[in-house]
């Protein structure tokens, strides 16, 4: 189970090794260069190769300014799906994830602005 120990712009601690580009964490695996389309814009396809994989809750971390925004469309998806989602900057949805059942949980994370 991955564990998320510390970010700062740009960098973020997973199971002991710095990450630099955005980064999926699920309960099983940890997803890196995690690349979307549109840089500043969550939707469905960025999520496409871990979505059967997302458990009960995702906390997207927006980035340091908050300037990554789910698409509202994608959101009503995942949440028809029975995911329960939290958009927060980046700092704050790794604070979040800390107070979850990893095993519940999965962060999607833009680690810049």
């Amino acid at each position: 189970m991955p564990r998320i120990a510390g970010y700062r712009f740009g960098r973020l601690v997973v199971d002991g090794e710095e990450q630099t580009r955005d980064v999926i964490v699920l309960p099983d695996r940890v997803l890196t260069n995690w690349w979307r389309a549109d840089g500043h814009r969550l939707v469905l396809d960025d999520l496409e190769d871990v979505i059967e994989e997302l458990p009960e809750r995702l906390l997207v971390g927006t980035g340091a300014y908050g300037q990554l925004r789910p698409d509202p469309e994608a959101l009503d998806e995942l949440r028809r799906r029975g995911i329960e989602v939290e958009a927060l900057p980046t700092k704050e949805a790794v604070r979040r994830y800390g107070e979850l059942n990893p095993r519940r949980t999965a962060a999607a994370l833009h680690l810049t602005c």
